[in-house]
């Protein structure tokens, strides 16, 4: 029998989350995701936070891009002219480039971003168009509603 892994859709989807963790406890699967690590979290039940650890990164090394159902994070190490140059003896904290891309169910928009403590978060809503959600619709008597029209 043959085994589909979904975690690395479900590792760059935000706002399918009920589909997805429907695959996962069917199916039993957890991965492993790479650089950088990041956080998907639901904060209530339209909005959600995508944290990404993007330590050693400024505000200008980092862009954002929300574009139709996608939401992409790059990062880019801009080299320092000013500052003392020295013999690095362990480099531990990564600086290379990357480039993580996120895709988001419908009329799910980004609020903003905020980097404190070298972590990225990036704050989404779902907002559901009127015309979209669930109404109720009102029992009558079954009898047709009689229109009164005057001539003027």
């Amino acid at each position: 029998m043959r085994t589909f892994d979904l975690a690395p859709l479900y590792r760059s989807t935000v706002g399918f989350d009920r589909l997805f963790d429907l695959f996962d406890q069917a199916a039993g699967h957890d991965g492993a995701p790479g650089y950088p690590p990041y956080n998907i979290e639901r904060t209530d039940e339209n909005n959600y936070r995508v944290t990404v650890a993007v330590a050693g990164f400024s505000e200008a090394d980092i862009t954002i891009e929300a574009k139709e159902n996608t939401l992409t994070i790059r990062g880019e190490k801009r080299a320092q002219t000013n500052e003392p140059k020295g013999e690095t003896l362990y480099q531990g904290i990564a600086a290379r480039a990357f480039e993580r891309i996120f895709q988001l169910a419908d009329y799910v928009q980004v609020k903003g971003a905020a980097l404190e403590n070298g972590l990225l978060h990036v704050d989404l809503v779902r907002e559901v168009p009127e015309a979209k959600k669930p109404r109720q619709i009102k029992i009558g008597n079954g009898l047709p509603k009689v229109v009164e029209q005057q001539a003027a």
